[in-house]
């Protein structure tokens, strides 16, 4: 089996346990056994990764289906994912990569080095890398090893991420990551999304390092809430959650509300109603986003941009068509405020 000693972890002193500091969960792992997130395995009293370098899926995304509205519109980013991830969500679109556990499924993998991801992300045209489809954070090591080349390659870098990570690990990426495009699945105190269907306890910590990851490292973050009936679809919580987005990481900070299809373990909810979307979509500009977007709904004026000071439109979005019809040199052409779009292509 391939193996990667991992960073972020040390001895306990017990028994040959050892106890790993890559995200809040803080697994002590025993010999011979897996952290919470399946991907990271004690052998003989070290910590290894089973995936670096292990890639279940590849794709040439558009950027907006991660979704990012205000990051090289209109570009291509090189997406990839691997196996594992320290949520367990109920709802989960990719459960079949992002609930296995790699010791038992890494056959499902292609092996794909650092520099053959950055010389396949430029062969494919693509101007970026992401990190996707299952948690990029469980995948540390390898995102680290291939961030730093593709940022050496002049390629943007991004982690799609539940943002459920530690301190040190998000330090270590912070200078070679752009973009964090990151769930908040309800409130982030006393949430039953996050207890119920994804299995944690404390979401605090999620908050800690998107705010970290603008202020800090400077990176473009974009927030995305998924709104399931019953879970976290009160008003009260969806204005929690787009105060918390205002308070902490401006007003200006993109935030999508995402219509959820019944699936996994909630394929007894039904969808949500488009209503109940554009309920959201104004609960978030009352409370005083500039930027709110609908998710899910094909050709909805939800899915488009508008000039946070005069409201014109300046970039229509058809499904991932994107026509950029009123922006000039990172500003609205209608009235000349600067609008917090990163690059362009």
């Amino acid at each position: 089996m391939f193996k990667h000693e991992a960073l972020f972890y040390k001895p306990t002193g017990e028994d040959g346990r050892v106890q790993c500091f890559l995200c809040p969960h803080r697994c002590i792992i025993a010999p011979g056994r897996l952290g919470f997130c399946g991907a990271r395995q004690n052998i003989d009293g070290k910590l290894y990764s089973l995936i670096y370098g292990r890639v279940s899926s590849v794709c040439a995304d558009p950027i907006e289906k991660k979704p990012l509205y205000h990051f090289y519109p209109g570009s291509v980013a090189y997406s990839i994912g691997s196996l594992g991830c320290n949520m367990r969500c109920g709802d989960c679109q990719n459960w079949q990569i992002a609930h296995a556990k790699a010791d038992k499924t890494i056959e499902r993998t292609g092996a794909l080095s650092p520099e053959q991801l950055v010389a396949n992300a430029k062969k494919s045209g693509s101007q970026g890398i992401a990190w996707t489809y299952n948690e990029p954070t469980i995948w540390m090591e390898y995102a680290i090893d291939g961030a730093k080349l593709a940022k050496a390659e002049g390629l943007y870098t991004v982690f799609v991420t539940n943002g459920y990570v530690e301190v040190e690990a998000l330090d270590a990426i912070g200078p070679y990551l752009d973009a964090f495009r990151v769930d908040f699945k309800g409130r982030l105190e006393g949430s039953r999304f996050y207890k119920e269907v994804a299995k944690i306890k404390d979401p605090r910590p999620v908050l800690e390092a998107t705010k970290r990851a603008k202020n800090k490292w400077n990176m473009h973050v974009e927030v995305i809430t998924n709104v399931v009936p019953g879970y976290n679809d009160s008003p009260d919580e969806l204005k929690d959650i787009a105060k918390t987005i205002k308070e902490n990481l401006g007003d200006e900070t993109p935030w999508h509300v995402t219509r959820f299809h019944p699936y996994l373990e909630l394929s007894h909810v039904p969808s949500t109603p488009v209503e109940k979307l554009e309920e959201a979509w104004d609960i978030g500009r009352n409370i005083g986003l500039k930027y709110v977007y609908v998710g899910n709904v094909p050709d909805h004026p939800g899915e488009n941009t508008y000039c946070g000071k005069c409201a014109e439109l300046l970039i229509e979005r058809l499904g991932y068509y994107v026509n950029i019809v009123g922006l000039d040199d990172g500003k609205c052409r209608f009235c000349n405020h600067p609008i917090p779009i990163v690059g362009s292509i």
